[in-house]
């Protein structure tokens, strides 16, 4: 894919003001915004989450049970409600980021990058040219921004976040020229599948040390070229604890939420 290079402006960058944007909007001044995962194919299950105050909602289409009907009517209950619909698509397959991007989401996240040819690959396909190779075709992606076919046409460069999942050996490994890709925004830590490639069980205790020095690595590169940094978070408590050295974080997601809530609910009952 042919794209220019130059210097452009992106989310960390931006000047656009789109209060619709919530996840941008917070994490661009420091606000520490809050995500959580969503797993299951629901209107009612993605605005029921989107009332809970968090900031935006990653729509699971890698894990969860989620179809392309399913992830468009998500994005826009998600976004009516004043929340950021995130995509977590299933792969960097330039077709599958144009579909997630034709709902309107605010961002997507790509699993499992491992060098800075894929990284380059996803932000190609995330923009518009003349700095990729997106094309234009759907009135949806507009709808979820609050802005018209053109107005969004202009903005969607420079305000869509684009995150990917540092969650391989080989990730790590190269995880400095993914970092130094322009338009990568975000860097994600996916820690169990970072555990199991790195030590080979899940979960990590967190106090192994090439799983510590692997996280190291990760937050180092994201901070030297200027990229945010997130992860993955059990409960609240730890994701205050994220709270010094990562952007943003998700709280786990509304199949563990649900499960969760009930063992507690239902040991409580019997005890």
């Amino acid at each position: 894919m042919t794209v220019q290079t130059e210097t452009y402006r992106t989310p960390q960058t931006t000047e656009i003001a789109n209060s619709r944007l919530r996840l941008l909007n917070k994490i661009k001044s420091g606000e520490f915004p809050l995500m959580t995962f969503m797993a299951l194919p629901s209107v009612r299950m993605a605005q029921i989450v989107a009332l809970t105050g968090l900031d935006g909602i990653i729509i699971d289409c890698e894990h969860g049970h989620i179809s392309d009907d399913s992830m468009h009517n998500s994005v826009s209950a998600i976004a009516a409600l004043g929340v950021s619909p995130v995509i977590r698509i299933r792969g960097p397959a330039h077709d599958i980021i144009k579909r997630a991007l034709d709902t309107g989401a605010h961002g997507i996240m790509v699993p499992q990058i491992n060098n800075a040819d894929e990284a380059r690959q996803i932000v190609a396909s995330a923009k518009f040219p003349p700095y990729g190779v997106r094309g234009q075709g759907s009135a949806f992606p507009a709808i979820a921004h609050g802005l018209t076919t053109p107005e969004y046409m202009l903005s969607a460069n420079e305000t869509i976040i684009t995150m990917i999942q540092i969650e391989t050996r080989e990730g790590v490994k190269n995880v400095e020229e993914i970092c130094a890709v322009p338009g990568v925004d975000l860097v994600f830590i996916g820690p169990n599948d970072l555990a199991q490639s790195l030590l080979g069980y899940v979960p990590a205790r967190g106090d192994e040390p090439e799983f510590v020095e692997a996280v190291d690595k990760i937050i180092a590169a994201a901070r030297k070229h200027s990229k945010w940094a997130g992860r993955m978070v059990n409960n609240g408590s730890m994701a205050k604890e994220a709270r010094k050295r990562y952007d943003t974080v998700a709280i786990t997601g509304d199949t563990k939420a649900i499960q969760n809530w009930y063992m507690a609910e239902f040991e409580v009952a019997r005890s």
